[in-house]
């Protein structure tokens, strides 16, 4: 069975039931707040990939305001509807900007990557940066988080999603968090550096 999945401009990508899956486990910065979602950066890695030749169909699985908590609640059904052989991991923002504390927000992406490593799945993860408001040390300690995960785990990081981005004010929409569609490209591009040597061309 074949299933076409329609993209933004010209690309068409006929997908087979054996065609490998990229799934997008996010919140509202990958879930395209704000603008439509076919101009957010997920929409952009699925023309990427079929640009560059990989054979790959994305799923967006980002739901605005998500937590690493209530990721950790999808992630069993998302693995399952989906079968993916790669999970972006971008989830943490949202904790961050709500004060969760530091043990509970790690051990939700522990357990959110070790339940894709049980099904053999790879995870890139992708960090986030808060806003300059909430003090340096505050924000060196929620970095901190992912790059701990990404060693004890042996896995890729993307060490800021909006790296060019959010230091930018003209590149945010009126909140100051959620980047405009301007942006999505350059995010994109973030996450694509570190997904690129996870993929293969089938």
């Amino acid at each position: 069975m074949l299933y076409l999945l329609l993209l933004p401009g010209p690309a068409v990508f006929a997908a087979s039931d054996t065609t490998a899956t990229i799934l997008v486990l996010g919140d509202s910065l990958s879930g395209a707040y704000g603008i439509n979602p076919d101009e957010g950066w997920v929409a952009l890695l699925q023309q990427q990939l079929l640009s560059e030749g990989y054979e790959y169909r994305v799923v967006n699985a980002s739901v605005s305001g998500d937590t690493t908590r209530t990721g950790l609640t999808r992630i069993h059904s998302a693995l399952q509807a989906h079968r993916p052989s790669i999970v972006i991991l971008a989830l943490g923002g949202n904790d961050g900007l709500r004060g969760l504390p530091f043990s509970e927000i790690e051990s939700s992406l522990a357990q959110i990557i070790e339940r894709c490593r049980k099904d053999h799945v790879q995870v890139l993860l992708v960090g986030i940066r808060l806003p300059p408001n909430y003090g340096a040390e505050y924000n060196q300690q929620f970095t901190a988080i992912y790059r701990q995960l990404s060693e004890r785990y042996d896995i890729p990081l993307v060490a800021r999603m909006l790296d060019q981005v959010a230091e930018y004010r003209e590149l945010l929409q009126d909140d100051g968090i959620h980047p405009k569609v301007a942006a999505q490209s350059r995010i994109m591009m973030n996450v694509w550096a570190g997904l690129l040597p996870m993929l293969e061309k089938h």
